[in-house]
């Protein structure tokens, strides 16, 4: 069987992501939020804190591996761009602290955790 279109791949990685962080007492507050600086994957809170999260999905043999190579500065720029949009567009929790992470997501056939790693 072919693979899937890399969008549904994207969705079902970060649906996987997801649903690890709500087991974690993590709420969904926004999903694909885009401005005109990038998209931001998932945005959780818990009381008093936000977590962003980018989702990056491999499959077997990937030229960047598990994902992590493709968080290079520019990405990173990026991401903090809009991320101050977000904040803006959500006043009552930009206060908030907030901490970025990526979920390094394998897709199957591959039965590996998902990897979490801290950006910022």
């Amino acid at each position: 069987m072919p693979p899937a279109p890399a969008h549904l791949q994207g969705r079902w990685a970060e649906q996987r992501a997801l649903r690890l962080l709500r087991e974690r007492g993590w709420a969904l507050v926004s999903r694909n939020w885009r401005c005109r600086w990038g998209e931001l994957d998932l945005v959780l809170h818990k009381p008093g804190r936000l977590l962003l999260v980018e989702v990056k999905a491999r499959g077997p043999g990937h030229r960047d591996g598990d994902g992590a190579a493709a968080l290079r500065h520019d990405k990173r720029q990026r991401l903090e761009r809009a991320w101050a949009c977000w904040q803006a567009a959500h006043p009552h929790l930009a206060t908030h602290p907030v901490e970025l992470v990526a979920a390094l997501v394998p897709l199957p056939p591959r039965r590996t955790p998902v990897r979490w790693v801290r950006l910022f």
